[in-house]
């Protein structure tokens, strides 16, 4: 994305593309590729836009556009709402960042939950454990509770964690190296500390967030609204409201044990074409459990996460 500025935007052209900073109702906010942010509309036949679309604009006078055209995506971001139904949150990403913390404690199947979702979309996930002055106290005096204990294991299947802490050692760094030049959503519990860590990668936030405002004439809600930023050395962060659960949409049984990368060495092995891998005879993901290439922990939240969203 173009780096933003904040002087007097010179004449736009009748069309320009452009990307969506942050997308409410009938409206949103258009970074055009000359730099100048643009408050629009969506026209109706176009549908409305999401944070990070890439988009076709024209002028319709006052300073303020009209979204002619959703060019396609490559991928989005979604969860669900109150009905399971799926709910687009943000799109064209490189990755998105699953922010956990000691508090609030992360509920038992969570980020199994966000691991499957960002497989089903396409999107990279990563870890980063927020608030280690908590986890490293609590692991001091006593075993961490799962998912807390199981971090390392995620490691070993090979997804990406950064420890970060914002208040001491270690600090944020791990977290800036996974952002560098790469387009990101922070994803995570409401209270895990996403706040904290935007404040510490952007430390212009406050002059991004001013820019967005003078755009639109008004205040927005950047806390209750997807929005993207510019990263200092290259790349894009979303933030995205936290929520207390974060809930899967209705999914078909293949599409979620492709959310579980240990499962893909084993699928396509078992006697039945159909096999969901809970009660069937000769289950090759069940023979890996017991043969210790699975964790049956990881085989457990399938089976509960099939139960719920199948």
């Amino acid at each position: 994305m173009t780096a933003w500025r904040v002087e007097e935007p010179e004449p736009i052209s009748a069309l320009e593309k452009g990307i969506v900073l942050t997308s409410y109702g009938s409206r949103g906010i258009v970074a055009l590729e000359s730099g100048v942010r643009l408050a629009c509309k969506y026209r109706r036949s176009v549908g409305r836009p999401i944070c990070g679309d890439r988009v076709i604009t024209a002028m319709t006078g006052d300073r303020e556009g009209m979204v002619e055209e959703i060019l396609p995506r490559d991928n989005v971001f979604a969860r669900a709402d109150s009905r399971q139904r799926k709910q687009l949150v943000a799109s064209n990403l490189d990755q998105v960042l699953i922010v956990i913390a000691p508090q609030p404690e992360p509920s038992l199947d969570l980020i199994e939950r966000y691991l499957v979702a960002s497989h089903s979309l396409g999107v990279n996930p990563a870890l980063v454990l927020n608030k280690a002055e908590l986890h490293q106290a609590s692991t001091e005096t006593q075993d961490p509770q799962p998912p807390l204990a199981r971090l390392e294991s995620y490691s070993v299947l090979g997804y990406p964690l950064a420890t970060t802490s914002c208040k001491g050692p270690p600090g944020i760094g791990a977290m800036q190296d996974l952002l560098h030049n790469r387009t990101s959503i922070l994803a995570g519990q409401s209270g895990v500390g996403k706040s904290s860590l935007i404040n510490g990668v952007i430390p212009d936030l406050d002059l991004q967030t001013g820019a967005l405002s003078r755009a639109t004439g008004k205040g927005i809600h950047t806390t209750t609204t997807t929005t993207m930023y510019s990263l200092p050395d290259g790349g894009d962060l979303i933030d995205s409201p936290g929520v207390w659960e974060y809930g899967l949409w209705q999914l078909s049984q293949p599409e979620l044990e492709q959310g579980f990368i240990d499962f893909l060495p084993h699928l396509g092995q078992c006697r039945f074409n159909n096999c969901v891998h809970k009660t069937e005879p000769d289950c090759a993901v069940k023979e890996a459990v017991e043969a210790g290439e699975i964790r049956p922990w990881r085989h457990h939240a399938y089976l509960r996460l099939l139960s719920q969203s199948c």
